[in-house]
């Protein structure tokens, strides 16, 4: 191939090359040209068809309570606030469920009742000695002790009990005056010697004995007077003991006493005679019942509460001084008032909601002021009317997706225990 042959071809070939790219950028702008064309009569037939959606508010889904005027960042969570469109529903207060679903999550409903309420009080009290059932077992003479029998404080012992013997020297002389008027028969004589006895200190059980045994009665054996705990046993063999001393301290458990805390703004709803029941944690599902026998003069400075005394039997020995209880006292009176299922009731914390079923398949969660609870009832204050239906079961599934879309419960109305509108 000689060189101008050589030069043609490479023309040719730069040519083609040349042609090739001016055509793929004229046939760019055309197509480009066409499109802009295409758009712009179908852009402006559709900005006077579409109309802006109006915001109500913006909120964040995790904290639908605070609403913002603005969009922006949330201040609660690394998220952006979400839009609340005034016709994403109808009803914005409301979430709608479909029956079908409300059926798969098993809503169950009930209602709002109005019924007689006794009131009733729940507390604590802790179980102490009867302080009225107690016995000072004392010396009537002075004398030495012989022997102690085998007793410790907080032994539990029956009536008549020995606790300890005691020898009475100058007894002696008394008893052996008294058998020898005996046999004399003169009936003035041996009156005085039996009073003479009985002022140094002798029982009339002792004299009997005496007499029927006709043999001096020296020592004497000192018995509990009642059945109950040894508190305190102050004797010991070889003592010596005076008139009058204590020698023991016997506390009583036919009953016991139960002392319970009462806030002072309950205080007055309670009074002496009342029905008290209480349940001890080491007798599961057994109640016990009392009565309310006094009402401490002062309230504790510390707690605000007032101390109630309510005595309970004990003659079984069960119960035991130190054990808790938990304790129901009933008012005096009843009254009519609202009430729900307590299971219905969704306890936040900081208050309490219901989700109350309307029609429609609307629920519309509502802010509610309880009472005392009662046999799985809950007293109404405030928040709902007479025959009102509301979620018992499944109602926090409802409660979340309203919270999610942004729905606040609606406000407390307030009434007086009653259900009555103030």
């Amino acid at each position: 191939m000689n060189t101008n042959n050589f030069k043609i071809i490479i023309f040719v070939i730069i040519a083609a090359l040349a042609g090739s790219v001016a055509g793929f950028f004229a046939n760019r702008y055309v197509s480009g040209s066409h499109s802009m064309m295409d758009m712009q009569p179908e852009t402006k037939t559709a900005r006077p068809d579409k109309e802006e959606r109006k915001v109500l508010y913006w909120y964040d889904p995790m904290h639908p309570q605070q609403q913002f005027d603005q969009p922006g960042k949330s201040p609660f969570m690394d998220m952006q606030l979400v839009p609340k469109y005034a016709d994403a529903d109808d009803d914005v207060s409301s979430v709608k469920i479909d029956p079908q679903q409300t059926q798969n999550i098993a809503v169950r409903f009930t209602t709002v009742k109005r019924g007689m309420y006794a009131g009733e009080i729940q507390a604590a009290g802790t179980l102490n000695y009867n302080d009225r059932n107690v016995a000072e077992v004392q010396t009537r003479t002075s004398g030495f002790v012989e022997r102690v029998y085998s007793r410790a404080p907080e032994d539990v012992i029956t009536a008549g009990a020995p606790l300890a013997d005691i020898l009475v020297p100058y007894w002696a002389a008394a008893q052996i005056e008294f058998l020898t008027l005996l046999k004399t028969g003169e009936i003035t004589l041996i009156d005085a010697a039996r009073e003479r006895m009985k002022l140094l200190g002798m029982s009339a059980s002792l004299i009997k004995r005496v007499e029927d045994n006709g043999k001096v009665q020296a020592i004497i054996t000192i018995t509990s007077p009642i059945s109950g705990v040894i508190r305190s046993l102050d004797v010991r063999t070889g003592m010596t003991v005076n008139m009058g001393q204590t020698l023991a301290r016997i506390n009583g458990l036919e009953t016991v006493w139960l002392d319970v805390a009462v806030p002072t703004a309950r205080s007055a709803s309670v009074n002496i005679g009342d029905q008290v029941e209480a349940k001890f944690s080491a007798y599961s599902g057994e109640i016990t019942t009392g009565k309310v026998i006094a009402l401490l003069p002062e309230i504790d400075p510390g707690s605000r509460t007032l101390v109630v005394r309510i005595e309970l039997d004990n003659s079984d020995g069960r119960l035991r001084p130190g054990m808790y209880a938990d304790v129901a006292l009933r008012e005096a009176g009843q009254q009519p008032v609202l009430m729900v299922a307590s299971e219905a009731v969704i306890r936040t914390g900081r208050r309490s909601l219901v989700m109350l079923a309307e029609d429609d398949g609307r629920y519309r969660p509502v802010e509610v002021v309880t009472g005392p609870e009662f046999n799985d009832m809950t007293v109404i204050i405030s928040g709902l009317e007479e025959g009102q239906r509301i979620v018992a079961s499944g109602q926090f599934l409802i409660d979340s997706e309203a919270s999610l879309r942004g729905i606040l419960p609606r406000p407390v109305e307030k009434m007086d225990m009653s259900g009555d509108m103030e």
